[in-house]
């Protein structure tokens, strides 16, 4: 199952109900922790690998890391195909591929982003925060059926991490020398 959700109260009920004590999350955007500690309360045999590349959340997860041992701080930024890979080194698959940059904006990255990582862990379900995936979805009219029952899209058959979106590097110049 892809859920979608924006208001961060109901991206967190939502995840309180997909999660399973035994699940190997993966948290795209973790931030400060506040979704992160959620999980790491439910998930308590379980794992969460949690990344961020924002320079505040750096103290708040290693302290969190300290104090849930469930827990697995990855600095980065996850559109970087060397992050995929440090998450690859942790597990080979995931229970819930998490996905909250930003909230509500550029869904066009939110959504590359999920492509890759979903294809890379395969995971059962998959959860994402972002407005814009919302309302292209909710003002979309969609005439062929086609219907992925996990959490990634079943029309992308490949096994192992995707190569690198070239686009990536057209983006931005910060990406460029990493």
């Amino acid at each position: 199952m892809i859920q979608l959700n924006y208001n961060i109260k109901l991206y967190r009920k939502n995840l309180k109900k997909i999660l399973k004590p035994t699940d190997t999350v993966i948290e795209l955007g973790c931030h400060v922790g506040g979704s992160s500690k959620i999980i790491a309360e439910i998930i308590k045999e379980g794992k969460l690998i949690a990344i961020d590349n924002s320079p505040e959340a750096v103290p708040k997860m290693k302290k969190l890391e300290k104090e849930y041992s469930n827990i697995e701080f990855i600095s980065g930024d996850v559109r970087l195909h060397n992050i995929i890979k440090e998450a690859c080194k942790l597990t080979e698959k995931c229970n819930l591929l998490s996905v909250d940059l930003g909230g509500g904006y550029h869904p066009d990255t939110v959504f590359k982003v999920f492509y890759i990582w979903s294809s890379t862990f395969k995971p059962r379900d998959s959860i994402i925060r972002n407005k814009g995936l919302i309302d292209f979805v909710n003002t979309s009219k969609v005439e062929e059926n086609l219907n992925s029952k996990n959490g990634y899209l079943d029309s992308y058959g490949d096994e192992g991490i995707p190569p690198q979106i070239k686009e990536f590097n057209l983006w931005t110049n910060s990406l460029k020398n990493k």
